[in-house]
């Protein structure tokens, strides 16, 4: 069957078809990965590319990615030219190729058609717990990219349908746990198999030339309606700077982490959009750096949740169009090789889609919410496991706040921003590493104060058993600058983490670096709260009310933040 590509139906049929395949490479790897991480926590992300490495879809995934999939899959391109083969697959997991950062580990597959053209590509970004360096789970704080573990440029894993040894054989003799390495490297040639399957399914169905005509007519429909959206938007500029807690790199004599500024300009006129990051900060020397592709992830991820909160605007390189993202080269948003940026693929991003609400509220208030928790809170931890005398690494991000909004409260534990991911089960954590989970409860009083109430964080223990001493690493911002509220709404409360050893000393940790936690430590965390939107003077006391009963707040919280006596109420 053949049909024009300007036949509505047909369109609409071949759209939504190139989405349910960017969601059927999910459930694909979901269901075949071997990490908790992937498997049950859903750190990856799905997608469908034209010919030339556009985003044509994207799957139900992490906005974190938005930005930088399409220099992924386009770095593929432009490494191989017309040496792409039937049967072929490439791996890479490059920042300055369009990597986020090396842990994301990108397996790209072409896809054909029966009669030998090519259509596409499919692309699974997929988290791997450890890709080798001095620390497990590849988040120490280094000085150079080359500390960082296992960096692959664009290559070529599958050559016409056979595995290049040489290049496996690489990729798992530099990595702490390979056998599940190897079963997440599998879950993903399956998945992106599965998409070129149903794109060559497409293309006999309704044509290669139709195929091809509607997969850039998709890209074009996202481009018209982020334009008519963004025109139907008031004009204005707006300007926001923040600080990170720093880059993991001590900058005295004491061990103190200087802070980073970041300063952005936002100005939106007619159908499009500028954010301007003139006068931020250089580039550092831990890896706190973004390259420019991470950076337009989070400012993207910013503006579509302003720009179209009910999600109207199908999610691909058109949608991009309207906007323009600029950086000094060498600045922390701009960063050159060879910086290292571990941190910066979620901290950079999380801290610019919230940047963005802080801006656009000069001019948008009704588009914008406060600020999220900021930070995905990342725990790993290593060493051997003594139930079974093997390696283990663990890769959590611990959910905090989601922001509060200009017509309802923001949410209670829960990933938030660019992030997409669901909790690992504590049952899946403590049968897969000797950990054991003490606490994992919503911390009261966390969420700013407002018309609208900031989402709470939480309160998370870990015990490491007995035998079974460990090498951590913590990635956490906002432990020193509270997430912001907006239009009179308070601030949520900082992030909190300690380490507790055997012999009852504790101990506060850094935001970001390795530590030592010997057998029978116990580190507890607090995630940050989100902030409050609006004046708390203005909140409905019915509301306070059943925060208390819900546990949300406490009673010297209400009086201390409200002015509300609830026992004389």
């Amino acid at each position: 069957m053949t049909r024009s590509a300007h036949d509505p139906a047909a369109f609409e049929i071949m759209k939504n078809a190139l989405y349910k395949i960017a969601e059927e490479m999910r459930v694909v790897l979901a269901k075949t990965a071997y990490s908790p991480i992937l498997k049950s926590a859903g750190d990856y992300s799905c997608g469908v590319f034209d010919r030339h490495g556009a985003m044509v879809a994207q799957g139900p995934d992490l906005p974190i990615h938005l930005g930088s999939m399409p220099d992924a899959v386009r770095a593929v391109v432009q490494t191989f030219g017309d040496d792409i083969h039937d049967g072929d697959v490439f791996i890479h997991n490059d920042p300055y190729c369009g990597g986020s950062h090396l842990p994301d580990v990108n397996v790209v597959r072409p896809a054909w058609s029966d009669d030998g053209r090519l259509l596409g590509f499919s692309c699974l970004r997929a988290h791997w717990p450890d890709v080798g360096s001095a620390t497990p789970g590849s988040y120490g704080a280094v000085t150079e990219i080359y500390g960082e573990g296992l960096r692959l440029p664009p290559v070529r894993l599958i050559s016409r349908g056979t595995l290049n040894r040489d290049v496996h054989a690489i990729i798992l003799a530099n990595v702490r746990t390979p056998d599940e390495r190897e079963g997440d490297l599998g879950a993903q040639l399956a998945a992106t198999l599965r998409a070129c399957d149903r794109l060559k399914a497409l293309a006999s169905r309704y044509g290669t030339d139709t195929l091809i005509e509607t997969m850039a007519e998709v890209m074009d429909y996202s481009e018209r309606l982020m334009r008519t959206m963004l025109a139907d938007l008031p004009d204005g500029v707006g300007t926001f700077a923040d600080f990170l807690d720093g880059d993991g790199i001590p900058d005295d004599v004491d061990g103190g982490d200087a802070p980073i500024w970041i300063r952005m300009r936002v100005e939106k006129k007619g159908d499009r959009i500028v954010a301007d990051f003139d006068g931020t900060d250089p580039q550092t020397a831990g890896p706190i750096n973004a390259p420019l592709s991470v950076t337009a992830s989070g400012v993207y991820c910013g503006l579509k949740t302003a720009i179209d909160p009910d999600n109207l605007i199908p999610p691909n390189s058109g949608c991009w169009r309207a906007i323009e993202v600029k950086a000094p080269v060498g600045c922390l948003l701009n960063a050159q090789f060879p910086s290292p940026v571990v941190y910066a693929n979620h901290e950079i991003s999380h801290r610019l889609a919230d940047m963005v609400m802080g801006a656009l509220s000069a001019f948008m208030p009704g588009q914008v919410m406060a600020c999220s928790q900021g930070t995905s809170a990342i725990l790993t931890l290593g060493g051997i496991d003594p139930r079974t005398g093997g390696r283990y690494v663990s890769y959590e991000t611990i959910k905090g706040g989601f922001g509060a909004r200009p017509n309802k409260d923001g949410i209670n534990v829960i990933a938030s921003g660019i992030s997409n991911t669901m909790n690992t089960p504590v049952e899946v954590l403590e049968m897969a590493f000797p950990v054991r989970v003490l606490e994992y409860a919503i911390n009261p009083d966390s969420g700013g104060a407002g018309r609208y109430r900031g989402g709470c964080g939480a309160r998370r223990s870990w015990l490491l058993l007995e035998n079974a001493d460990a090498t951590g690493a913590l990635c956490m911002e906002r432990m020193t600058s509270a997430p912001f509220g907006l239009l009179g709404g308070k601030p949520g409360t900082a992030a909190v983490v300690t380490l507790t050893t055997p012999d009852g000393a504790t101990r506060g940790l850094p935001s970001k670096g390795a530590f030592k936690a010997p057998a029978g430590s116990r580190i507890d965390m607090i995630t940050p709260g989100s902030g409050g939107f609006g004046d708390p003077s203005e909140r409905d006391p019915a509301a306070v009310k059943a925060d208390l009963v819900e546990g949300y707040v406490t009673v010297g919280g209400i009086r201390r933040d409200y002015g509300i006596d609830p026992d004389g109420a």
